[in-house]
């Protein structure tokens, strides 16, 4: 059923009369509304906080398609919203494996949170510019569109880029995937909040100064697999509302199949004494949450475990209309939008994601029983032919591996091969300098504190990178910083080195060859419905 609820909006921001005249920094008027931003001099950017791209997913609303604000408000076109501060953010959702407190409670966040922010240069070098459109990380669970701020971007690209920081439903919000749930409404909702939000871009960018036709979508973590999820939407469109993707270790988690997601349902239900779908809509938001983390809790305490050690319990799964097929059987069959890329991947990615108590092999395969439920017991035989534990000095960095391989690293490799055999420019990274773990690029890009940053020449060098690639197409055209940086070529450029990629380390940067295009990755692309990704 697509509901057809009320359009008013509970508003968390105040609204002021134009004729008041007691309106300090710059409005901006988008014709169904106008908005007062705040101008921050020590970084020339002018930001505008919390801006409704989409209706209030509450209510009748909950798990359908998200609507466009412009026909779904109460807003009066001659009021000015105050857009200074930042806005709430969407419920979070923990997985077990990361509790301190194991007892279900009510994460923070509101359902009302269908926000985003504009970043705008004070100084534009254009009335047209080009737009980056973060997608936020956090597994799917968690994150704000301040997770990834894009001061620094903005700042270093002195006048030639506007940033948009979007956020989506999460958790059991935005990604409760059953067939009750595909029956009457949307799995992937969180996804269709992503596209909406590029949608308000496209009709809404140029009153910012933006050009809706340069548009890049950039991501990191949950935020990266979903560039990748935004590329094989409705099974990849031609002319999609981006014209480049930045995908920063795409975090591909497992898409559940069918039999998990009506447990995660059945789950749902039992800790909210609900019995259908009607009942889990009309629930008030803090039950449902306090419902959902008890479901997360149940999924990986029971046996069999739903979901293993760091994974997430609620995620992007294969619907049959949104998300057609797993991603890398969509990027094998060029079902993906064609556009250049740029991809990277750091050292020791799944670090973070694997259990340090966990020391004997008897743990470490229970452990990748619970991550690969569907494999047999031909796929563990070949899985530690490729991953012997002579290779490591504990199972712990064996497991980390494997872990980082099959979910961060082989995609990288997968989508980078696909879009350069259609003949799209595809440019790859592995950074394995900072932390070398998950997020060691963040302080780098995103970062405007120096004391986060340990090599200030090497910030500038990423930052000119990816702001060239997103302005041009091309990370090598544009220095903004003046700082000499090597050449970056394509990925498949049939020169000496194929599937070459820029290796950053605390040593040197230059070109190497892939290590990801090797038997280990073309491994867990032939087990796709193994490995579930």
């Amino acid at each position: 059923m697509k509901s057809s609820a009320a359009v008013g909006i509970a508003l968390a921001y105040a609204i002021l009369p134009v004729a008041s005249q007691n309106i300090s920094g710059p409005i901006v008027n988008l014709g169904y509304a106008q908005y007062r931003g705040v101008e921050n001099a020590s970084v020339g950017v002018t930001t505008y906080f919390g801006i409704h791209y989409a209706q209030s997913p509450t209510g009748e609303l909950r798990w359908q398609p998200p609507q466009n604000i412009e026909s779904h408000n109460d807003y009066d076109p001659s009021s000015v919203i105050d857009a200074t501060e930042q806005g709430p953010e969407c419920f979070q959702d923990t997985p077990f494996w990361s509790l301190t407190n194991t007892t279900p409670a009510v994460q923070p966040g509101v359902e009302d949170c269908l926000l985003l922010d504009v970043l705008v240069p004070q100084n534009p070098t254009s009335s047209r510019l080009p737009v980056i459109v973060q997608i936020h990380g956090g597994g799917y669970a968690g994150g704000n569109s301040e997770t990834y701020p894009g001061y620094a971007l903005v700042n270093q690209s002195a006048g030639n880029l506007i940033y948009v920081s979007i956020q989506y439903r999460l958790g059991v919000f935005g990604f409760l995937s059953s067939s009750e749930v595909r029956n009457d409404g949307v799995a992937n909702a969180g996804l269709l909040d992503q596209r909406a939000a590029l949608m308000w871009v496209q009709r809404n960018v140029r009153a910012f100064g933006g050009d809706p036709s340069k548009v890049t979508i950039m991501g990191g973590s949950a935020g990266g697999g979903s560039v990748l999820n935004q590329m094989i939407l409705y099974g990849g469109e031609t002319n999609p509302p981006f014209r480049a993707v930045i995908s920063e270790r795409p975090w591909v988690q497992p898409y559940h199949n069918n039999s998990i997601l009506d447990s995660q349902f059945r789950e749902l239900l039992a800790a909210t004494n609900c019995t259908n779908l009607q009942c889990l809509r009309s629930l008030n938001s803090t039950a449902l949450n306090v419902g959902a983390e008890a479901a997360t809790l149940a999924g990986y305490t029971e046996r069999p475990m739903l979901y293993g050690y760091g994974d997430y319990y609620f995620g992007p799964a294969v619907d049959g209309e949104y998300i057609r097929d797993l991603p890398s059987l969509e990027l094998q069959r060029g079902h993906f939008s064609k556009v250049p890329l740029l991809v990277d991947t750091e050292a020791y990615e799944g670090y973070t994601f694997s259990n340090l108590s966990q020391t004997t092999m008897a743990e470490e395969d229970v452990d990748l029983q619970a991550i690969f439920p569907y494999a047999k017991g031909t796929f563990f035989t070949r899985l530690f032919q490729l991953y012997p534990a002579s290779d490591f000095n504990s199972t712990f960095f064996q497991r980390q591996t494997i872990f980082g391989n099959f979910i961060i690293d082989c995609p990288t490799y997968y989508m980078a091969s696909a879009v350069s055999d259609w003949g799209f420019p595809a440019y790859k990274m592995i950074f394995d300098a900072g932390t070398e773990m998950h997020g060691a690029t963040r302080p780098f890009l995103h970062s405007t504190n120096a004391s986060e940053i340990n090599n200030a020449t090497l910030a500038l060098i990423m930052k000119d990178w990816y702001s060239s690639f997103a302005i041009n197409l091309d990370p090598n055209v544009q220095s903004f910083s003046g700082t000499p940086k090597p050449y970056w070529p394509q990925y498949n450029s049939f020169d000496a080195m194929n599937f070459t990629i820029m290796d950053v380390n605390y040593t040197m940067i230059g070109a190497i060859e892939d290590p990801d295009a090797a038997p280990r990755c073309d491994f867990f692309h032939g087990q796709s419905y193994a490995v579930r990704n």
